[in-house]
C-alpha cells in the first residue's frame, strides 16, 4: 500500500515567502499525527495548496488530483462557516461538492459519529467552538474520502474539551487513513492514543518520527538562565 503522505523536496510559499523548503517526509502508517509543521503543509497536504517546488502524494496520489477524485478530504481549523447554516446543511453541502448521490445521508451519519446529532440543526452562529470544529471534520467524513487530514482541531481548547472533542474524533475516524496536524500533542491525547506514529518538523526537516509514545521518551528539559531584557527574550522566544 502507497505511503498515506509522502513528502518530496517540497517548497510551499505563503504570501510569496516559503512556509516549507526542503521538506522531504514519508510516513509509514494509516493513523499518524504531524507535530510542528508550517499551517502550509497541511494546506498542500489537503490539496488546497500546491508547491512550488516537489510533490505532495497522498495515498500514492498528487494531493490535489486525490482531493478532487473525491479520495481526499480536509478539515481545516476555524475556516469561515456559513452563519445561517447548521452543521448538517454544511456536512450535506460537502458530500454533495464531494459527488456523492446519498448526501444527506452520508452527511447523518458523519454527525451521529461525531455526536451532534442533538445539535445538527442549529445554526452555527450560535454554535460553541467545539461544535463548529466537529463540523469541520463532519463535513470532511461526510465526502466518504479514504483519506482526511485534520488541522489541530483542538487548538486553545480548554483540557477537558480538548480530550473530549479528540476522543470522539478520534473513534469517528477510526474506519479512515487520517493525519492529525498539530504545534504540539500531549501523549495522553486520544489523538496521541490512537496513532501509530508521530512526525516531528522542525524548520523543513524531519527530526523524530516513530511511535507516539516513543518520541515523547526521547524529550529533554533544558534549563536557560538569562540576564537583561527578560521580557523582551521570553517575547522572542515565544
Amino acid at each position: 500500500m502507497a505511503a498515506l503522505l509522502e513528502v518530496s523536496g517540497v517548497r510551499v510559499d505563503v504570501d510569496g515567502a516559503p512556509a516549507v523548503d526542503g521538506l522531504s517526509l514519508a510516513t509509514t502508517e494509516d493513523h499518524a499525527l504531524v507535530v510542528g509543521a508550517a499551517r502550509a503543509l497541511f494546506e498542500a497536504a489537503s490539496g488546497v495548496r500546491a508547491p512550488a517546488r516537489g510533490e505532495v502524494r497522498v495515498d500514492g496520489e498528487i494531493a490535489e488530483r486525490a482531493l478532487r477524485a473525491g479520495r481526499l478530504a480536509g478539515a481545516p481549523l476555524d475556516a469561515p462557516l456559513p452563519p445561517k447554516w447548521t452543521p448538517r446543511e454544511y456536512a450535506t453541502w460537502s458530500a454533495r461538492l464531494a459527488g456523492q448521490n446519498s448526501a444527506a445521508a452520508l452527511a447523518a451519519e458523519a454527525l451521529e459519529r461525531l455526536k451532534m446529532t442533538s445539535v445538527a440543526d442549529a445554526p452555527l452562529a450560535r454554535a460553541p467552538l467545539t461544535v463548529r470544529r466537529a463540523t469541520a471534520i463532519a463535513a470532511a467524513l461526510a465526502t466518504g474520502a479514504d483519506v482526511v487530514m485534520i488541522d489541530d482541531p483542538v487548538s486553545g481548547l480548554p483540557d477537558e474539551q480538548a480530550r473530549s472533542l479528540a476522543r470522539i474524533a478520534a473513534r469517528a475516524l477510526d474506519d479512515r487513513r487520517w493525519i492529525v496536524f498539530a504545534s504540539r500533542v500531549p501523549l495522553a491525547s486520544p489523538f496521541a492514543l490512537n496513532a501509530d506514529e508521530a512526525i516531528v518538523v522542525s524548520c523543513s526537516a524531519v527530526t523524530a518520527q516513530g511511535a507516539p509514545a516513543e518520541i515523547a521518551a526521547r524529550e529533554k528539559s533544558y534549563a536557560v538562565r538569562v540576564h537583561g531584557e527578560t521580557a523582551a527574550f521570553a517575547r522572542r522566544i515565544a
